[in-house]
This record gives structure tokens, C-alpha cells and sequence, in this order.
């Protein structure tokens, strides 16, 4: 526990460091370039502590949908993923991930829009598709690769096919799917932007691209670093998720 703390104590210090690097290096850009396009970081700190209680509903609607979409894309890819532990099942699976985990999968918004309409389901629908592909291959290549050897000497203690996925399996792969996930919330944070951009009137997507329009780079830098502090908590949560279900993991 001392040294679980320790480690907390340091990482927590090392983002106060690159927090304290990054506005630094704002602040010099900005006095350098002198635009009104890019203001320093104080003007915009208040801004945004100004606008918070406006932001909140973003906010708010931003998270719903890209903790549905990883709640979806999760639901459906790890089930698919562990099945192809069988060398039968994976023949007929693997193909459809060859084929269709290249394909740029936002390029297919407007066939989504078409079939579910212009609503939230449809974002929800766009970034859980995305992050489920990623998800996918991490949970198939990680049961794929469980050594043989830990399943046999568990069944020669006489465990059935249940024991051999809750025993073995999944705490072999549960670390690999969180690392997905971490890497999957930059992703899903990007395609938030793209999908809340345009055809709604609530989010941050929504929030950046208005206030780009009107030339508020005030709001604009607000609705960024809100949507950047969304990134960095979710990402938070995976780790300390990491940390609580996988003790094992150095």
C-alpha cells in the first residue's frame, strides 16, 4: 500500500509538472505570436471558469455519449473476442476482422444517419463501431495468445470450460482490454468532436465549432480544454481501474 502511494504521490506530481511545462509554453507562444487568436493562458482560464456553469450541460451531454459508446462497444466486442479461443469459431471471425478493421469506419456517418437518423444514437452508434474494432483485436490476439499450458494443469484439477475462462482467460486478458481502452479514448474523444460538430445544438463538439464561427476564441479554448479534461478523467478512471483489477500486473 506504501508504495502504491508512493507511486500515486509521483505520478500525481509528474502532471502538475507537464501541466505547469504545457501553459508555460502557451504563455511564451502566445506573447510571441501576439494574435488574438491565440490568447494566453490566463485570459482563457478565466474564461472558462466563467463559462462553467453554461459548459456543464456540454459537458454533460459529451460524457453520456462516449461513456454509452464504450459501454457499447465493450458489451459486444469482448464476448466476440473470447469466443474466438476456439480455432473454428476464429476461421469464420478473423476474416470479417481483416476485412473490415482497416476501413475508416467514420467515413460510414452518412449510411449511420441514414438508417438510425440525426440523433444521439447515431454518434453513440459511430464511436462505439470505431472503438469496437480496437477493442476486438486487442481481446482476440490476447485470447489467442493465453498459453495452453495454464488452461491443461487447471483442467487436470478437474475444472470445466467456465473455471478455464473465469480462472485463466480472463484475468490473462482483462490488462490488454484496459490498455485498449486507454488507447481507444483518444480516438474517442476525436470522433466525439467530429460527431457533435455538426447537426446538434448541445455538447462540446458543438460548443469549439460555434464558438470558432463567431470568432470567440475565448469559448473556443474553454470548450477545448474541457473536452481535453474529459479525455484526461476517463483515461484517469481506466488506470486506476488497471491498478484496482489487475494487482498482479508490475
Amino acid at each position: 500500500m506504501v508504495s502504491d502511494s508512493h507511486s500515486l504521490f509521483y505520478r500525481f506530481r509528474s502532471y502538475i509538472f507537464a501541466t505547469i511545462t504545457l501553459v508555460f509554453i502557451w504563455f511564451t507562444v502566445s506573447r510571441v505570436a501576439n494574435s488574438p487568436a491565440l490568447p494566453p493562458p490566463y485570459i482563457v482560464l478565466v474564461a472558462f471558469l466563467g463559462n462553467l456553469p453554461d459548459l456543464l450541460p456540454h459537458i454533460l451531454a459529451s460524457t453520456a455519449r462516449v461513456l454509452y459508446s464504450i459501454f457499447l462497444a465493450l458489451s459486444t466486442a469482448i464476448p466476440i473476442g473470447l469466443v474466438t479461443r476456439k480455432d473454428r469459431v476464429d476461421s469464420l471471425i478473423a476474416p470479417f476482422i481483416y476485412l473490415l478493421y482497416p476501413i475508416p469506419h467514420i467515413v460510414l456517418l452518412p449510411l449511420i444517419i441514414l438508417f438510425f437518423g440525426i440523433g444521439d444514437f447515431s454518434r453513440i452508434v459511430l464511436i462505439s463501431m470505431i472503438l469496437f474494432f480496437q477493442i476486438l483485436v486487442t481481446t482476440r490476439d490476447a485470447v489467442r495468445n493465453v498459453s495452453n499450458y495454464y488452461i491443461l494443469s487447471l483442467r487436470s484439477l478437474g475444472a470445466g470450460e467456465k473455471d478455464v475462462y473465469w480462472h485463466v482467460i480472463l484475468p490473462a486478458i482483462v490488462p490488454k482490454i484496459l490498455t485498449a481502452m486507454r488507447i481507444s479514448i483518444g480516438t474517442a474523444i476525436a470522433v466525439l468532436f467530429f460527431a457533435e460538430s455538426f447537426a446538434t445544438t448541445n455538447g462540446l463538439g458543438y460548443v469549439i465549432i460555434d464558438s470558432w464561427s463567431r470568432a470567440n476564441y475565448e469559448d473556443l479554448y474553454s470548450g477545448i480544454i474541457s473536452m481535453a479534461l474529459l479525455g484526461f478523467l476517463l483515461y484517469v478512471v481506466v488506470e486506476l481501474l488497471e491498478r484496482k483489477l489487475c494487482r498482479w500486473v508490475d
